[in-house]
């Protein structure tokens, strides 16, 4: 136990000196947004989504999601606006982000064309206690790192963030690019700067009737800053609008393969849904952790907000 402690410690500092990239998601397919902020308003509707994720389950320290975002159309200023908000702790780091964001849309071709800009303000935290250094003294309730770096106690900081993307949508398929920490800041954490890595978000889908009653989504979605990069890609069958399952897997060569995912959605109302997805461990950490869960809350209230008219054509593809 005290090595895998160890382990874990280490692995949390080394991501709090290089900066994690974006918080690991199975459900990517049902949450565009939050991934792209040139995709607000894209729902013609207004839209929330909730989600909540736990990965690497019996994995001390192993890291833990909670997201949430919204976005709207608005005629009015010819786009969308949207927030989104992210939460993620793992080993002795927590980071935590919110970010608004406006989307202009154009009519272009068959589908529409979102531009978007956003930005907010982004805090890390670093547990010093739960950290350990090969030279460090642990006995008798003290705690000395023995490094003038690591922090003995709690160190966190604040810092501005700035996000864009492009993102377009016709009736049969999909697909942006969105970049996060635009500006790739530092935040000050007292000893030292720890900065928040640029990273790139691409998102390609499909979406075709197999019949009047099934249709199929494949998906492929893409994580990168350009050091390491991380694909998923997989499909989602759906049932009457009502239900949906599907699979992805996380991975594309002997080192990057992570996970095989099973998912499942149920529309519970006409303005409420839910998905779920778990994990099935894939790399040499299948070992020490039962799996990761995922859930995720949907709502639209299908209005438009300061429309002048809708738009002649009206798809959704969220819906599960």
């Amino acid at each position: 136990m005290y090595r895998m402690l160890l382990f874990l410690a280490c692995f949390g500092w080394s991501l709090a000196v290089q900066s994690q990239q974006a918080a690991q998601s199975s459900l990517y397919m049902l949450n565009p947004y939050h991934w792209n902020p040139a995709y607000a308003g894209m729902d013609f509707s207004l839209s929330a989504v909730l989600g909540f994720r736990t990965q690497w389950v019996g994995l001390e320290g192993a890291p833990v999601t909670q997201y949430l975002n919204a976005h709207v159309p608005l005629e009015i200023v010819h786009g969308g606006i949207g927030i989104k908000a992210e939460n993620d702790q793992y080993g002795a780091e927590r980071n935590s982000w919110v970010s608004l964001a406006y989307n202009y849309h154009l009519a272009l071709g068959p589908g529409t064309l979102g531009l978007a800009l956003g930005g907010g303000l982004a805090q890390r935290t670093l547990d010093g206690q739960k950290l350990r250094t090969p030279e460090g003294f642990y006995l008798d309730n003290i705690l000395d790192h023995r490094d003038a770096i690591l922090p003995q106690g709690l160190a966190q900081g604040m810092t501005a963030t700035f996000e864009a993307g492009v993102f377009y949508q016709t009736e049969f398929w999909e697909t942006g690019l969105g970049v996060r920490h635009l500006t790739a800041p530092s935040i000050d954490l007292s000893t030292f700067q720890s900065p928040l890595e640029r990273t790139y978000f691409f998102q390609l889908g499909f979406h075709a009737e197999l019949s009047r009653a099934l249709s199929i989504h494949p998906a492929v979605f893409v994580r990168s800053n350009l050091v390491q990069t991380q694909t998923d890609a997989g499909f989602r069958v759906r049932y009457n609008d009502t239900f949906s399952v599907g699979t992805s897997f996380r991975g594309y060569n002997a080192s990057s393969i992570d996970a095989l995912v099973i998912l499942a959605g149920l529309k519970l109302s006409e303005r409420l849904q839910i998905a779920y997805a778990y994990d099935v461990s894939l790399s040499p950490l299948k070992q020490v952790n039962n799996g990761s869960h995922e859930i995720l809350l949907a709502y639209a209230l299908d209005k438009v907000f300061g429309a002048k008219k809708l738009p002649r054509l009206i798809f959704n593809p969220r819906n599960l």
